[in-house]
């Protein structure tokens, strides 16, 4: 890691009326575990740290035999470094790439599941005099990788600090610097689409924010905010990263390709070979940099962030009641792309330039800096409530009303002579399909916007309507990936499983709705139906009426 001043982003610009949902899986989070810190916990007692804390990926800045011996037999996968220094040797010399290959990844795998080397790191700005150097030392140690049939496995990239754009707002408008786009970055896009890899940038948006007069933290910080508009493409951005992610996709695609004619553009599309970018390095500081760094803020960025990457097909939504701040896993530019990320950093690093001090999730002594749920994918497990606002007004709540309930939001319950018809206001009906909106969406924090007639609580609202019985069922929406992580907490957490196993009664139908419905209910019945115990981060919902799932109704305690 290595902090400058990123490229200035215009904020100007206003949200329009549009609605689009993303179809994307969800990506997967994982830490930079980097070593320059006094009275670090060995290599063991870190491994140790990462299962406990459900982390499945961690990216290293070496090879070193302790640390590596350590991940062994964990199931976390391990991302490599050859390091500046040793690249030089790699770009010229065959045997070296062989034997660097054999000695730092061979020897470990498949005990230590290393699944990608880093051939460097952020060599455009650490070390620009290797630029040239950069693609050939890929190139060798890919084909060593090949030699022992490890090329499937294991993918080799080089993280890329942003700045290696000379623009890059408006997206659109995305570029790479001009001493590398052709030398270095046309050559690099080609081996990584060739080999099957992927772009690794590394990106903090912070920093975008700090050069930027006037930007939102809320735009920063992944929160409800009336976004920014590319006044080419006419896509409205609700979050700076994903304006920073579309500005590499553009700026990859106006590489020249050696597989078009002369003058021909790179097409990266779905079907046809797009690229994957993964974030090498991302984080917001928790102290200093002008007043931006604060827990708070830091624990904000990075519930955002988990929330985006975990997101799955929960869907992006644009309109003129709800602005979400994240385009779930995609982009504007790239609704279908997934996104992993390694979380910059594990520990607070003391032995760092002061400027790089404060990232870590943990102090060295194993303590939290924030509460992080990496099971979850999006802080601490909390109920929340949309409820209406009163100062809206009547025309105001109306007008959101019809859209909730015309848009997926349960209104029968409102109906005149149904269980919550009264009282029969306009702000006790908005609430109540204005939670049922929210629940639904997956509590995305722009899901209970309404124009500004909604707001998010944490306590159940006084009065509120509470129908028996209830069941606890899967929200189809948040995606395949949340809902087995979900699925997985709720298992290891006293729901029994037993009946969603492989022959068991209620395996069929074999589809994560089902078998998480399945747990999620278990857990909440054995919960009495406590508030929150239907939340699962937003991948469970409340429902009133009795599912069926195959052969299995599923028990309500009321």
């Amino acid at each position: 890691m290595a902090l400058t001043s990123h490229l200035l982003v215009v904020l100007l610009g206003i949200a329009v009326p549009l609605l689009f949902f993303s179809r994307a899986e969800g990506g997967e989070v994982g830490v930079c575990y980097g070593r320059m810190a006094t009275n670090l916990p060995d290599p063991a007692t870190v491994v140790q740290l990462l299962k406990k804390n459900s982390i499945t990926m961690v990216r290293i800045y070496d090879t070193d035999p302790t640390v590596l011996r350590s991940l062994a037999n964990t199931g976390i996968k391990v991302t490599v470094e050859l390091t500046n220094e040793e690249l030089p040797s790699a770009a010229t010399d065959q045997n070296f790439a062989d034997q660097w290959v054999q000695n730092n990844v061979k020897a470990y795998y498949p005990a230590t599941l290393i699944n990608g080397v880093t051939i460097g790191n952020e060599v455009f700005k650490e070390a620009s005099q290797l630029n040239s150097q950069l693609v050939p030392a890929m190139t060798k140690v890919q084909a060593a990788l090949a030699r022992l049939g490890l090329a499937d496995a294991v993918k080799v990239t080089t993280p890329i600090a942003f700045d290696a754009l000379k623009m890059s707002f408006p997206p659109s408008e995305g570029a790479f610097r001009d001493d590398i786009a052709l030398s270095v970055m046309s050559p690099m896009v080609n081996f990584l689409q060739e080999t099957g890899s992927y772009l690794m940038m590394n990106i903090y948006p912070y920093l975008a924010y700090l050069s930027t007069p006037g930007m939102s933290i809320d735009y920063l910080l992944f929160r409800p905010n009336v976004g920014v508009v590319d006044k080419n493409s006419k896509q409205t951005y609700f979050s700076l990263l994903d304006a920073q992610l579309d500005a590499v996709y553009y700026a990859m695609e106006k590489l020249p390709s050696s597989s078009l004619r002369a003058g021909g553009m790179r097409k990266l599309t779905a079907g046809g070979g797009i690229l994957e970018v993964k974030l090498g390095e991302s984080h917001h500081p928790t102290r200093g940099h002008h007043g931006v760094g604060t827990r708070a803020n830091a624990q904000a960025f990075t519930d955002g962030l988990m929330s985006k990457v975990r997101g799955g097909n929960s869907g992006t939504t644009s309109n003129k009641y709800n602005r979400l701040a994240t385009s779930a896993v995609g982009t504007p530019h790239r609704p279908n792309a997934d996104l992993d990320v390694y979380i910059f950093e594990l520990f607070n690093e003391d032995n760092k330039p002061e400027d790089e001090q404060d990232f870590g999730l943990f102090y060295p002594n194993q303590q939290p800096v924030y509460q992080v749920d990496f099971v979850h994918g999006a802080g601490p497990v909390q109920p929340s409530y949309c409820t209406a606002k009163a100062t809206a007004g009547d025309a105001a709540l109306q007008a959101a009303l019809d859209y909730a309930c015309g848009h997926g939001a349960d209104c029968s319950a409102i109906q005149p002579g149904k269980p919550c018809y009264k009282p029969n206001t306009k702000l006790a009906h908005a609430s109540y399909a204005f939670n049922d909106y929210y629940q639904k969406n997956g509590r995305a924090s722009g899901a209970c916007d309404f124009g500004g007639a909604g707001t998010i609580v944490n306590q159940a609202p006084s009065g509120r309507c509470d129908l028996s019985p209830s069941w606890c069922v899967a929200n189809a929406a948040v995606g395949a990936a949340r809902l087995q992580n979900a699925l997985d907490y709720a298992c290891g957490h006293g729901a029994d499983c037993t009946d969603i196993q492989p022959g068991a009664r209620c395996f069929d139908p074999d589809t994560k709705v089902a078998h998480a419905s399945f747990a999620f209910n278990d857990y909440y019945q054995r919960h009495n139906q406590a508030a929150g115990t239907c939340d699962f981060a937003g991948a469970g919902t409340i429902v009133r009426q009795a599912p069926k799932i195959g052969n299995c109704v599923l028990p309500s305690r009321a």
